[in-house]
């Protein structure tokens, strides 16, 4: 008996059929056709490769049996055999589907120790990064000409949105990991011709969502997900390609220490209108208060920069711990930087005021444009203020996380004026066109 497709796929799922990379991830928007797509690439892995070994996972049983299990029943009636007590279709070739689900965070370790050519990961972003990393150590095999692989399909949003987005939008890749073996293949229910004409409805739906859930579901906007904190962002409205910044712009730097932790630099340049643009970052990993100086000043270049504003707790007194990195017992970090060259203020670290101002500055104005945007290759605060959570415990507040490029940003934003004042001191400014007279606030240099 010969097995057929049982549908022609359109364009995005046949790219997805035919990639062999070893980490392939196909969605962003609802309505893409994925349920069906992951079903078919591995029923046509099973019957062309004998003897494969493949996994398929939803996250919950129900959703197991109601998107792969029936439909498989239909679809392979006549052709493999179903174990309904292991959820196993079993085919002529030796090859066989293994259906399985991981409603618990431990549930994965039931696959500890067995091998699998190729998983199958359905709503991705519904499984935690430590559950795909488990997983990942299962995909191997001994069936010869066949490379290992891990399909995957998603969505916007849940508890896997960060690594997903991290591996297959950011292609931010840690140092163990080949950006050659990840393939993103985006879908959209434009994409689905099939829905489009069962259902012309659908469409309607999804564009009578909220903003934020249209973006996801309709757009497959991986910058806004549940739970987001600043769902105003979006790389439309405030992420723009580098230009050449006129010379009369005022331009400050904020920096939010870490040595174990990143360390952030941010550039800033103010047009005469207030508005803000982050043009430069540093970002960089146990690196001495003396290297990111020399860092920060090379970068720098001869710019002239007002000030410099940075996370409070460099006028810490630490001590021995200055010692182990380098310095001086009794210096504080903002002393080893002011004896590199790099001299600044305490930034005002009130978080939920200082949060409040981000938001502030990431609305549009009455022109529609926000008043803050960023060059688009200050990669990782692009990346990470989108992913910023609420903290469960005070909505006003966002979550711990990797919050050091937003906390930079942060600083940065709250050493400028309230727009009000702002609006006061431009006005102040009248006979100093090009803004280069600075102003002091509260005991901080304002400019």
């Amino acid at each position: 008996m010969q097995l057929t497709l049982n549908g022609e796929p359109n364009p995005r799922q046949r790219e997805f059929f035919l990639s062999r990379a070893r980490h392939t991830a196909y969605g962003g928007a609802r309505g893409g056709g994925k349920s069906w797509a992951m079903r078919r690439k591995l029923v046509l892995l099973a019957a062309n490769y004998d003897g494969l070994n493949i996994l398929l996972l939803r996250r919950t049983l129900p959703e197991l049996r109601e998107n792969h299990i029936l439909p498989l029943l239909k679809e392979l009636y006549g052709f493999a055999d179903y174990n309904a007590t292991e959820h196993v279709f079993d085919f002529p070739n030796g090859s066989r589907i293994k259906l399985g689900y991981c409603d618990s965070l431990a549930d994965v370790y039931q696959y500890q120790g067995q091998e699998y050519a190729v998983i199958g990961m359905e709503e991705a972003t519904h499984f935690t990064e430590e559950q795909q990393q488990f997983l990942a150590t299962c995909n191997r095999t001994a069936v010869p000409g066949f490379s290992p692989r891990m399909y995957y399909t998603c969505n916007p949003g849940n508890v896997g949105h960060a690594w997903v987005k991290r591996l297959f939008i950011d292609r931010q890749f840690r140092e163990d990991e080949d950006p050659d073996d990840y393939a993103f293949i985006p879908a959209r229910v434009w994409d689905n011709k099939v829905l489009l004409t069962a259902d012309p409805g659908y469409v309607k739906q999804l564009m009578a969502l909220p903003e934020e859930l249209r973006r996801a579901h309709l757009d497959g906007d991986w910058d806004v997900h549940a739970g987001q904190y600043f769902r105003e962002f979006s790389r439309q409205r405030h992420v723009v390609a580098p230009y050449a910044i006129p010379d009369y712009y005022r331009r400050f730097r904020s920096m939010d220490w870490g040595y174990n932790d990143p360390c952030c630099v941010l550039w800033h340049a103010v047009d005469p209108e207030g508005r803000v643009v982050t043009y430069r970052e540093l970002y960089v990993r146990e690196t001495r208060p003396d290297e990111v100086a020399r860092m920060v000043k090379d970068m720098t270049g001869d710019e002239q920069i007002a000030y410099t504003v940075a996370s409070p707790d460099l006028w810490q007194n630490r001590g021995a711990m200055l010692a182990a990195k380098g310095g001086f017992e009794g210096e504080t970090l903002a002393e080893l930087f002011m004896k590199s060259g790099l001299g600044m203020i305490p930034a005002d670290s009130s978080r939920v005021a200082g949060w409040q101002r981000v938001r502030d500055y990431l609305a549009p104005q009455a022109d529609g444009e926000p008043r803050w945007k960023c060059f688009s290759d200050c990669a990782n605060l692009i990346r990470t203020l989108p992913a910023l959570q609420y903290d469960e415990r005070n909505r006003e507040d966002a979550a711990d996380g990797e919050d050091h490029a937003p906390e930079a940003l942060r600083y940065g934003l709250m050493s400028r004026p309230h727009a009000a004042k702002a609006k006061d001191e431009r006005s102040m400014r009248a006979f100093d066109p090009l803004g280069m007279r600075p102003q002091r606030r509260d005991g901080y240099m304002s400019i």
